[in-house]
């Protein structure tokens, strides 16, 4: 069998998460070269070391490179199964990222799969705990995405041990559609909900944090707000972290967040998620309804690589560009066209199932 050779000095972890999870659905082994080749600290860390392992247990995969710091990874695949597992990352390593790493594999599944992790809930440079719970997975579930977390403890930065399990169901994903055409069903004045949802660790409790952050969101904002969740929550450290929602007829479409830092005010927090918000307000009022945020424009790659579609983004980020590239060399149907309103992403329909497994070629 042939093994598809990839070159993953200019990207990041992103490109090695995507790289493995289509490997996965197709039942085709992978060399990976120069993992995180461009970040400062290339090679694989614990986190990425969790993506592979994790995914070498569901499908059973030969490997090789699984080990920290590595620079070439190998993973050749069996078919994708259901069951239950648990992952330890055993740092403050982000679980979010994790998760989606392993959400596009339930178009194979023939069975429910959960998955156990310990890490990091809420920490910097990924979307926070409650950006999946209430931004991503929700959307997902309108177009045919069948999956849920369950949080048992939260993690944050630096000492981690956040507990999380994601529940994953087979899945039949139908087409994306948020590019705000008449077939979108958004609402035509844009976004018509807010909502925040701001989390202290309980070693924070006594500062009232939660509600210092909520508190200065509600007041930044440029829109009334619609809900108002204030969370404190068992963790083994101290910390924070704050997302606003905006949601169009009951979908959220984007989502802006803050974590809070040593030394930072609770206010300055809720008010950097604040300001984000307002931005992407401003420009769905000049431009009419952007549909996703530039986080989660290129979240739902994937998903759009799987099942086809369209949306709109006010925003082209390095992520999107270079997800979009790697999953158009991978043979899927998806482009980036930039407009005087941001851009449009599309993909026409590729099932795994439509597709030879590796096995089959």
């Amino acid at each position: 069998m042939t093994v598809r050779e990839l070159d993953g000095s200019g990207g990041g972890g992103q490109f090695l998460r995507t790289a493995l999870a289509v490997a996965a659905l197709e039942g085709e082994p992978v060399r990976i070269e120069q993992v995180r080749g461009g970040r400062d600290d290339p090679g694989l860390k614990a986190q990425h070391l969790a993506v592979l392992e994790t995914l070498s247990a569901i499908t059973g995969a030969d490997r090789e490179g699984a080990e920290l710091g590595a620079g070439t990874v190998a993973f050749d695949p069996g078919p994708v199964s259901g069951g239950e597992y648990a992952v330890e990352i055993g740092t403050a390593g982000s679980l979010t990222l994790l998760f989606d790493a392993l959400l596009p594999l339930a178009v194979a599944l023939e069975e429910p799969l959960s998955v156990t992790a310990t890490g990091g809930t809420d920490v910097a440079w990924s979307p926070p705990m409650d950006y999946q719970r209430h931004v991503k997975l929700p959307l997902l579930r309108a177009f045919g995405l069948a999956a849920t977390v369950e949080v048992d403890r939260r993690g944050f930065y630096p000492a981690g041990g956040g507990r999380v399990t994601l529940h994953l169901f087979p899945s039949a994903l139908e087409p994306i559609a948020l590019d705000g055409s008449a077939t979108d069903g958004a609402n035509p004045g844009g976004i018509d909900s807010v909502r925040i949802h701001s989390t202290e660790a309980a070693a924070l409790a006594d500062s009232d944090v939660a509600k210092r952050q909520a508190g200065a969101a509600t007041e930044r904002l440029d829109r009334a707000i619609d809900e108002r969740v204030e969370t404190t929550a068992e963790s083994p450290g101290p910390g924070s972290a704050i997302v606003v929602v905006l949601a169009d007829g009951g979908l959220p479409r984007a989502g802006f967040t803050a974590l809070g830092e040593p030394g930072k005010l609770a206010e300055r927090v809720g008010e950097a998620a604040a300001d984000g918000a307002n931005r992407f307000l401003e420009r769905d009022a000049e431009d009419g309804p952007p549909a996703v945020d530039p986080r989660l424009a290129d979240q739902l790659l994937p998903t759009l690589a799987l099942a086809g579609g369209r949306y709109r983004t006010p925003a082209v980020t390095d992520h999107l560009e270079s997800a979009a590239g790697l999953l158009a060399d991978l043979g899927y149907d998806v482009s980036v066209s930039i407009d005087a309103g941001g851009a449009v992403v599309s993909g026409a329909d590729d099932k795994p199932g439509d597709r030879p497994r590796g096995d089959d070629l």
